[in-house]
């Protein structure tokens, strides 16, 4: 850890302005392989992004290589879940089936709302295989390069915030799979289930990244710098731990809890932030509010199983 901190301590502060997604890539690859570890990535990868946006992106990244390490470092990767009826393991329409005589597993679908879509070379899509004796969705993800025969994806309008980061919804059509391409394990409890809490720490630790790098910036004193470097120490030591744990879901509700006291705290020392990227935070910072309620219903879960006596989640 000490090779980070020094990092988030003593790196020069970016000069150049990043004004997509092509220019943020090159600079997100070359730190990662610098960082061994995926939220280190986020970190560091906040640090260098003169806005929200691509500090997100960064902690995007980190988290899918968090769970699924073997993605190839050279092509971004995007994660295909939520369809019409949202992102609920019954709402997976999307199939995963293969002929009766063999041949290639093949998916067919539609997804509705992927971050990173349009820019992504790599899709993990979550699909189903029917459902069990006990009419649960069995869930599997596959992964499909972004420009094969028979995927297609649209554009979307930017949201109200963070605009510079591109999304789209996803058609699926008999799109033929290769092997390897059908992950090992099942597709809730291996990733979709763990990917929330993941991605939670690491879009958090690139937050946080993005943070010191402004408190840098704009001289903020260092009692403050010292604050954000705390919480974000907090924050990388969950991101090690497994996902599936209660009591990691209690603390990180916790450190998510210091973490926007922080950001209140921190309300005097914007003034002296140079104008761009302070109406760029006013402007993006709703994308944190993103999926709130189902952080506060995993924390209030694992709370009551603990309380309960069990260790985790089914």
């Amino acid at each position: 850890m000490d090779d980070l901190l020094r990092f988030l301590l003593t790196a020069p502060l970016p000069r150049s302005p990043l004004r997509s997604v092509e220019e943020w890539w090159p600079q997100h690859r070359d730190i990662a392989s610098r960082f061994p570890s995926a939220v280190d990535v986020a970190l560091a990868g906040g640090f260098l992004s003169d806005r929200l946006a691509f500090a997100f992106a960064s902690g995007y990244q980190a988290a899918l290589r968090a769970l699924w390490p073997e993605l190839p470092a050279d092509r971004r990767a995007a994660l295909c879940a939520t369809e019409a009826g949202g992102g609920h393991p019954n709402a997976i329409q999307t199939r995963l089936s293969r002929d009766t005589g063999g041949g290639p597993w093949r998916v067919t679908g539609e997804k509705t709302f992927v971050t990173l879509g349009t820019a992504a070379e790599v899709l993990l899509v979550v699909a189903s295989e029917g459902r069990d004796a006990q009419g649960r969705n069995r869930l599997r993800v596959v992964k499909v390069d972004a420009h094969r025969e028979g995927v297609q994806l649209s554009g979307m309008p930017p949201l109200p915030f963070a605009p510079e980061l591109p999304h789209a919804g996803v058609r699926l059509e008999a799109v033929a799979l290769a092997a390897g391409e059908v992950l090992p394990g099942d597709g809730y409890a291996h990733y979709l289930k763990p990917f929330r809490t993941v991605e939670d720490c690491h879009v958090q630790a690139a937050l946080l990244g993005w943070l010191l790098q402004v408190a840098r910036r704009s001289n903020w004193p260092g009692r403050v710098r010292d604050e954000v470097l705390a919480v974000a120490v907090a924050i990388r030591a969950l991101a090690l731990a497994d996902p599936s744990s209660d009591a990691v879901h209690v603390a990180l509700g916790g450190v998510l809890d210091l973490s926007q006291r922080l950001l209140e705290g921190l309300e005097p020392w914007w003034p002296a932030v140079e104008a761009g990227t302070r109406e760029r935070w006013e402007r993006d910072k709703g994308l944190l509010g993103v999926a709130g309620k189902a952080r506060a219903k995993r924390r209030e879960v694992a709370q009551q199983r603990l309380a309960d006596g069990a260790d985790t989640e089914p």
